[in-house]
């Protein structure tokens, strides 16, 4: 009763409604609430706090940031804000100034990329079948998925992919300005209240041992020095029985690929990802293979049960 009673407090105030409302729509950074809002950060760093405390908001940090979302199972604040007038004039308004810092936010990162020179889309900037490759994915994948796991997500679009058949999905990436990109995707599309990203190194995931039931590295592992460990650690937070998907380049000889892009392996045979796969205490299934100017191949494998997994990293909740 007593946390029940904290958590009404905590709401009953217009600020921390407004909070709520918004936080419930996706993944706000205090920069970010400040601008919606209209208001100081000191004031709503305060309001935040309180509302982190009573367990309707979590606090999730992210380099020099933190985001701010509704954890899951927040039952008391989606029933709170579902009895919230949808015309009000005043949610209205921070609605529209959010999907407005949305678009800003995505085309500021997107110009950055840009700049720099990187392709944010590299299914598309290699020309390769990217319907082809989504479908032969979902072929793979199972019908209901209860958490599934995107490593190196970049924009998302895998998450937007999965949406329709996972309760919950999370994409990991190390860079900033692709996770402003995939956040910006999934608030356009809606889907911020079961999809959510989070920044993070594919070797040392902050994610406790067999938290997912499929995991996916999408265009990733060519560019792993390490794509073993990679691979280890994907396989740590998949459930005993859970699937993972390597969706990868095939052996090529392009080689300005390693240039241009980056790339630090020129595609991977059957054999390379069926070694790796092992070591990493997974079965491999058998291959599929989509052509296009560039061969593209899914690895499937099951985590094999039983298998003792290296220590934990800690627990990150979304």
């Amino acid at each position: 009763m007593d946390k029940f009673l904290a958590q009404l407090r905590a709401a009953a105030e217009p600020t921390r409604l407004r909070l709520l409302a918004l936080c419930a729509r996706g993944a706000f950074c205090v920069t970010d609430l400040c601008e919606v809002l209209g208001q100081s950060q000191p004031r709503l760093s305060r309001h935040l706090k309180l509302l982190v405390e009573a367990g309707l908001l979590e606090r999730v940090p992210e380099g020099a940031n933190a985001y701010f979302q509704l954890p899951p199972g927040a039952e008391l604040a989606r029933m709170l804000l579902a009895r919230l007038p949808e015309d009000d004039p005043l949610l209205a308004a921070d609605r529209r100034a959010a999907v407005r810092l949305a678009a800003e936010r995505a085309r500021e990162a997107s110009d950055a990329f840009r700049r720099d020179g990187a392709d944010w889309d590299e299914i598309r900037a290699l020309a390769l079948p990217a319907e082809a490759i989504e479908q032969a994915l979902l072929g793979l994948l199972p019908p209901a998925i209860e958490r599934f796991l995107d490593i190196g997500t970049g924009t998302g679009r895998l998450l937007e992919v999965v949406a329709e058949r996972a309760e919950r999905a999370l994409g990991i990436d190390a860079s900033r300005e692709m996770l402003a990109l995939a956040r910006a995707r999934l608030a356009e599309r809606g889907l911020a209240g079961r999809c959510a990203v989070r920044q993070a190194d594919m070797y040392r995931l902050p994610l406790p041992d067999a938290a997912f039931d499929v995991a996916a590295l999408q265009m990733v592992l060519h560019y792993a020095e390490e794509p073993a460990a990679a691979l280890a650690e994907a396989a740590r937070v998949l459930r005993p029985e859970g699937l993972l998907v390597v969706i990868d380049l095939a052996p090529h000889e392009r080689g300005e690929l390693l240039e241009r892009h980056a790339h630090r392996w020129p595609g991977f045979d059957d054999a390379a990802i069926a070694g790796w796969l092992g070591s990493a205490g997974c079965a491999a299934l058998p291959p599929v293979a989509v052509p296009g100017p560039l061969a593209v191949r899914l690895w499937p494998a099951r985590r094999l049960p039983g298998l003792v997994a290296p220590p934990a990293a800690p627990a990150l909740t979304f």
